[in-house]
């Protein structure tokens, strides 16, 4: 037998984690405690969003998902996986440059953990961020 895939309902004593993704022309996000989803995100970019850099896509999606569920995560402490490793630096306060300040400042007042993990094993974020047509399923057109 087999579990039907449902969101679970959050547990405010467990931790939260925050799982991102970027694509060429969305964003995505995964809400879950306990390797179980609470609530997913996804955002077209805009064509002005479309420009930026993988990085800068990266970290609009990390905001915006932080953000999003600002009433879950303020006062608790969280953790947000992430698949690119520099971000990793900049969220641990080490600014550069005044985007990287502005992108601080949106996440000031949240208690969070940043943990890199490899982008193969970010499969919902990742697909969330994608076109359908983007997403590679498996099946060969003939």
């Amino acid at each position: 037998m087999c579990n039907a895939p449902v969101l679970a309902m959050s547990d405010f004593i467990q931790t939260f984690h925050v799982e991102t993704d970027a694509s060429d022309t969305g964003i995505g996000a995964v809400l879950g405690q306990n390797g179980r989803p609470i609530a997913f995100i996804i955002k077209a970019l805009s064509p002005k969003q479309q420009t930026l850099s993988a990085y800068e896509k990266e970290m609009l999606a990390i905001t915006f998902a932080v953000r999003k569920w600002a009433l879950y995560l303020v006062g608790r402490h969280f953790i947000i996986k992430i698949d690119h490793q520099s971000l990793k630096y900049l969220l641990e306060n080490k600014i550069a440059t005044l985007a990287q300040q502005d992108w601080l400042t949106k996440m000031m007042g949240f208690d969070y953990e940043v943990r890199y993990r490899k982008g193969i094993t970010n499969k919902a974020a990742d697909a969330l961020s994608r076109k359908p047509h983007d997403i590679d399923t498996g099946v060969t057109k003939q």
